[in-house]
Order: C-alpha cells, then structure tokens, then sequence
C-alpha cells in the first residue's frame, strides 16, 4: 500500500511486551516512554509516480498523549496474548488509532492525520528510470 499521504502510522511507538498484559497498564507504559521526548520527528518517504516525495514531520507528542484516555480491548483473532486496540478521540473527532500488538509486544500508532503534526519541510527527487519499473499489463507482449 505504501504511505498515505494524509495519514501517518508509527509501526513502532514503543515495546510493551512484559506481563501483565491488560489495558491500563499498557497505556502506562506507553505514557511512560513518551515522557523520555521532548520531540518526535519522523522522516516520510511517499512514492509518486515520477518522483519521490519526502517530508520531515514533528509529531505532536501532547496529541500522543492522549491515548491515556482511550479504553483498548481486544482485537483479531489470537487466541493467546490479544491484541488491544482503540480510538483515540477529542471532541468526538477520532485523532488516531492506539494498536497494542500482542504478537510482538509492540505499540502502534495507526491514521494520525498529518494535519494534526506539523510539516516541517518537503521536498520532491525525481525518481531515477531505473526504480521506476512497469507495471505487467505496460510491458510490450
């Protein structure tokens, strides 16, 4: 799928795969490592057909907070560790998704809308031909 522009997803906020493993306390261990940053920045690459496009991104890390005051519950199919997960809403506007992922333990930020960060700088390279490759039905027969 690649990345979207007007979304942002953090695959990897934090770990939290220690015991026990219930809601609250994965919100505190999440509100736990944000407190180490003053700043989050986050370099995005997004594929355009003819070019790359990159941005540098602050993330607001009061925004993230507010994770501590959604409920996650479970979420897929797993059987053992599950998998919580939440929206994260202010003023019944849904902010993002809180992902605690109970495969590997790790906490995700899912849909957070660049609107909401700050754009710090963007720039466009022109893709080389190279990386630029056809897609099956373009190629001659």
């Amino acid at each position: 799928m690649g990345t979207r522009p007007h979304y942002i997803n953090i695959t990897k906020l934090c770990t939290t795969e220690r015991d026990p493993w219930e809601a609250e306390t994965l919100k505190t261990r999440a509100l736990e490592h944000l407190s180490r940053y003053d700043i989050i920045l986050m370099l995005r690459a997004i594929w355009e057909p003819q070019t790359m496009r990159y941005q540098l991104v602050d993330i607001p890390i009061d925004l993230l907070r507010l994770l501590a005051g959604c409920e996650p519950a479970p979420v897929g199919r797993r059987v053992t560790r599950r998998s919580l997960g939440a929206e994260v809403v202010r003023d019944g506007e849904t902010l993002f998704r809180v992902h605690f992922d109970g495969s590997d333990g790790k906490c995700q930020i899912r849909n957070l809308q660049l609107r909401d960060c700050a754009p710090l700088v963007e720039w466009e390279k022109l893709r080389e031909p190279t990386a630029i490759m056809p897609r099956p039905a373009d190629l001659p027969r």
